[in-house]
């Protein structure tokens, strides 16, 4: 009760109204309707003037509005003595900012929940281990947090304790909590939902995840899109038409009560506070999935896409190498990756650390290796459990059997010769993303026409990734500007550009709608997009096409029943049916219905739902298939390959 009567305290003219009304009732309840009528009459001109000056504001900032409709409702209705009439039309002024405010809070429910989660103090662990509390700002480089039950991680950083429970909903959308163990990196904004941790920073408050995406939520916060600045346009024909028929009502009957009765219903809601609510709903559905979209008017652009074009490496593939093959000679294939993985451990090349990985992967202790040499460029020996083991390249390994290994057919391939004698060959590529194809199917299923891929890597393995993925059109061998100048001709508008690395910077600023990859920091990307994805997931952009479909369909819902809705009743009331008393209770609930059916865009729609299953399904039928393929020593055929 006294957070209501706060927030009523807030809107003074509301208050103001209600007093009024009060006043005016008890007059005339005592026999005094002249006295009711001079007070409702002198409080309604008032309000009629403070309208008048923002309008007038309003229309040197560029804004068209429909507050002369307004202004002349109260005007006309006072002048008929329609007192009580021109009231309800300033509760349902005054009460709309205060209805405009609740929707668009409730509309910017996740976005201003970011914000106000956003951690602003540390608990710094001193050389003792004593916590002191600084500012985050203040956190540097290397230094050594707590973080506490129920608390937010501050900045990113690395996991120092054994075990880590933390809620990353608002970074990525994801309902469950996600375990972490020693070492793993831990993103800032996500929520300790354990035992106190301790973490050691790797970026300052400003370079951290959760900054990044604050600052994206800032940039977002105050947009206006074109649609909506089409509903103001809208406004001037809709005023032009309520004004002409109000005349003519008056013309026809000789009645000038008629200008009263029509103007009162003639002032829709939805043309200056639905189309908005919709859209600011929209952003904050696609903030709760992990996806900040920086303006408004980006959405209307999601929803009318007709092309989306993508990166290969990073976007449609995972961005670096993974094991796709074992072959093994006299050797268990695992055995063999185990071999190669203990020499490996050594080397910081990226070829060493995807075997290793792999090898962990396996659940078995990777064994250690003495007498480890790497050559650069070439391979790295050493011995395991008394076995001389080597791994590189063909030649290289070569060198050490006497013997050949067979050709790669343009894979990327490591050769392993154990004691003197080929034994085997590990085959790595950088592989389709699990959730790609099935991205590029939902893509298809929401309105886009055609899919491209851009590439600078070379036409046989650009074309096989599209294969893969199911790709329309594939542009290789590409430079930064060849790109930009393929997205610029394409002829079929708007085009969305999805990409993640620095080099893919400008062809998503010249996109209609850039969408960078965000998750893994590529800050020169997501400067120059327009949404920026916060989780790893390629789906997240057939998410947010759906939802910017169904935030325009919802916004133009709304404004059609306002206006379809407020011109019935103008008809009505132009036949002299509608008392404009009744009918300026029947435009308050039309606004009310309105706005409420523009915050629906905060929710999925039942089709959007039913997509969002499919895809979530689609998914996970490919990581499934995906794993059988990747089994090692898998046949040809199962395992995808990149490059």
């Amino acid at each position: 009760m006294r957070t209501f009567v706060q927030r009523l305290l807030g809107y003074p003219v509301v208050l103001a109204t209600l007093a009024v009304a009060a006043v005016g009732g008890l007059l005339e309840a005592t026999g005094n309707p002249t006295a009711a009528r001079w007070v409702v009459s002198a409080f309604a001109v008032v309000v009629a003037l403070l309208q008048a000056r923002g309008m007038v504001a309003d229309l040197r900032a560029g804004n068209h509005g429909i507050d002369l409709l307004a202004v002349t409702a109260i005007a006309s209705t006072v002048a008929v003595g329609e007192y009580w009439a021109a009231l309800v039309v300033c509760l349902m002024l005054s009460g709309g900012e205060a209805l405009e405010d609740y929707a668009a809070g409730r509309a910017r429910r996740e976005l201003t929940g970011l914000l106000q989660n956003a951690p602003r103090t540390a608990h710094h662990l001193g050389p003792d281990g004593r916590p002191t509390d600084v500012p985050v700002d203040e956190v540097l480089v290397g230094d050594r947090l707590l973080v506490r039950p129920f608390e937010v991680v501050p900045v990113d950083g690395v996991l120092e304790s054994d075990d880590a429970t933390l809620d990353e909903s608002s970074l990525t959308g994801e309902s469950l909590p996600v375990e972490h163990a020693r070492g793993d990196a831990l993103l800032s904004g996500a929520l300790n939902g354990g035992d106190a941790i301790e973490l050691r920073a790797t970026a300052a408050a400003a370079d951290s995840q959760y900054q990044r995406i604050i600052a994206l939520v800032r940039e977002a916060q105050d947009s206006k899109a074109p649609f909506v600045r089409l509903a103001d346009r809208v406004a001037v024909p809709f005023t032009l038409f309520a004004f002409v028929l109000a005349v003519a009502a008056w013309l026809v009957s000789g009645d000038p009560v008629r200008i009263a009765e029509v103007l009162v219903v003639a002032t829709p809601c939805p043309l200056i506070i639905a189309a908005p609510v919709a859209f600011m709903a929209g952003m904050s559905r696609s903030a709760r999935a992990g996806i900040i979209v920086k303006s408004s008017g980006t959405l209307e652009q999601l929803a009318r896409a007709r092309t989306a074009a993508f990166d290969k490496t990073g976007t449609l593939t995972h961005g670096q190498p993974q094991v796709t093959r074992v072959d093994a000679d006299g050797l268990d294939p695992e055995d063999l990756l185990l071999l190669a993985a203990a020499v490996e451990q050594y080397s910081s090349h990226p070829l060493a650390e995807a075997v290793v990985e792999r090898a962990r992967g396996t659940g078995r202790t990777v064994p250690s290796a003495v007498d480890v040499v790497e050559t650069t460029a070439h391979g790295v020996r050493g011995t395991v459990d008394g076995r001389v083991v080597v791994v590189g390249k063909a030649g290289w390994v070569a060198q050490a059997t006497g013997a050949a290994p067979a050709t790669t057919n343009g894979d990327t391939r490591i050769h392993v010769s154990v004691d003197g004698r080929l034994a085997g060959s590990i085959t790595l590529a950088d592989e389709l993303r699990t959730e790609t194809a099935a991205t590029m199917a939902a893509l298809h299923r929401a309105g886009i026409r055609t899919t491209m891929m851009l590439t600078g890597d070379g036409t046989q393995v650009a074309r096989r990734i599209a294969a893969e993925a199911g790709i329309d059109d594939v542009r290789a061998e590409l430079l930064p500007q060849d790109k930009v100048d393929a997205v610029r001709s394409a002829p079929l508008r708007p085009v969305m550009m999805v990409g993640d690395g620095v080099n893919d910077a400008p062809v998503l600023a010249v996109a209609d709608v850039g969408i960078a990859m965000g998750a893994r920091g590529a800050s020169a990307a997501s400067e120059s997009a327009d949404v920026v994805i916060t989780v790893d997931d390629l789906s997240r952009a057939a998410r947010a096409v759906q939802i910017g479909r169904r935030t325009l369909r919802v916004a133009w819902q709304s404004i059609g029943m306002g206006v379809g809705l407020s011109v019935a009743l103008m008809l009505v009331a132009a036949t002299g049916s509608l008392p404009a008393l009744a009918g300026a209770w029947l435009q308050e609930a039309v606004d009310l219905t309105t706005i409420l059916w523009a915050l629906l865009a905060v929710r999925a729609g039942r089709s959007e739902r039913a997509e969002t299953a499919r895809l979530t399904a689609d998914v996970a039928r490919s990581r499934v298939e995906r794993e059988r393929a990747s089994a090692i020593g898998a046949a040809p055929a199962a395992a995808p390959r990149g490059v």
